[in-house]
């Protein structure tokens, strides 16, 4: 499965990019593959893995912020792998060319 997701310290003033890097510290010490992005990150694996990584971020941002907000999109495609590279090279043949 896919999943995209968003973790919001509110209160903590306009730059948020030290609770990212937080939570991308995480992500990548976690082992499940993933793809940083300038609104969330995606990552990719198993229901199990994905959703506890996503909880480690949430409680590492909340034992520091009073409130926070955790947004999560799911995209879950049984019999398909890959799908962090996969569904952006499929847009990018319909296209003809490379995406940016």
């Amino acid at each position: 499965m896919l999943a995209e997701f968003s973790v919001v310290p509110v209160g903590a003033g306009e730059s948020v990019s030290r609770y990212v890097a937080d939570c991308l510290r995480i992500v990548d010490k976690s082992g499940v593959d993933y793809h940083l992005n300038p609104m969330g990150t995606v990552l990719e694996g198993d229901f199990d893995d994905v959703m506890a990584v996503i909880a480690a971020c949430h409680k590492a941002i909340t034992a520091s912020c009073a409130r926070v907000l955790t947004t999560i999109r799911i995209d879950d495609r049984r019999g398909t792998e890959d799908g962090l590279r996969s569904k952006i090279e499929s847009v990018e043949s319909k296209v003809g060319k490379r995406l940016r």
